[in-house]
């Protein structure tokens, strides 16, 4: 079996949905949510960027999404919309696989710095996102609903700021 990763597409979104009632039952985006950013992704001047993780066979006659992400991207900054991995998946590097993906959109839309929240009790994926050089610079509380949980606010300041800054 290979994973591959592809962008999103329409038919996606139920797949991704399965994934996404189970890993946030609570705080799930809606199918209108999801059909709202890849209406942004396929044109000129796109500002969204969504991709997914697909398990495909040998034989390549049966597949299954495993994961999903997205990233929007504006004046300079991109933000982590949404990254999940199929709870099957865990520890496979999957996540970080996915990551590493939208941060190379992320170059390739000129972002200087890249924003995300996360919950503030899901250290796992606070360790990712710190081995990928994102710093805490915040706390958003009771950012997800329900349940009154506060977010993380992380940022990763891109190469081209760093270098740019003293030319």
């Amino acid at each position: 079996m290979t994973v591959i990763l592809r962008e999103m597409r329409w038919w996606d979104i139920e797949p991704v949905m399965a994934i996404e009632r189970e890993l946030f039952p609570d705080d799930a985006w809606s199918r209108g949510m999801f059909w709202s950013e890849l209406a942004a992704v396929r044109h000129p001047g796109a500002t969204r960027y969504y991709v997914v993780a697909e398990l495909v066979t040998e034989a390549e006659k049966d597949s299954r999404l495993i994961g999903y992400a997205g990233l929007s991207a504006v004046a300079g900054t991109g933000d982590v919309q949404t990254i999940a991995v199929a709870r099957e998946q865990w520890g496979t590097g999957l996540g970080a696989r996915l990551l590493t993906d939208l941060l190379s959109q992320a170059n390739a839309f000129e972002c200087r710095e890249v924003l995300l929240e996360v919950r503030i009790d899901n250290t796992r994926a606070q360790r990712l996102y710190q081995r990928f050089g994102f710093d805490p610079i915040g706390v958003r509380r009771g950012y997800y609903q329900p349940g009154n949980v506060d977010a993380l606010v992380m940022r990763l300041t891109t190469h081209s700021e760093q270098t740019t800054d003293g030319e």
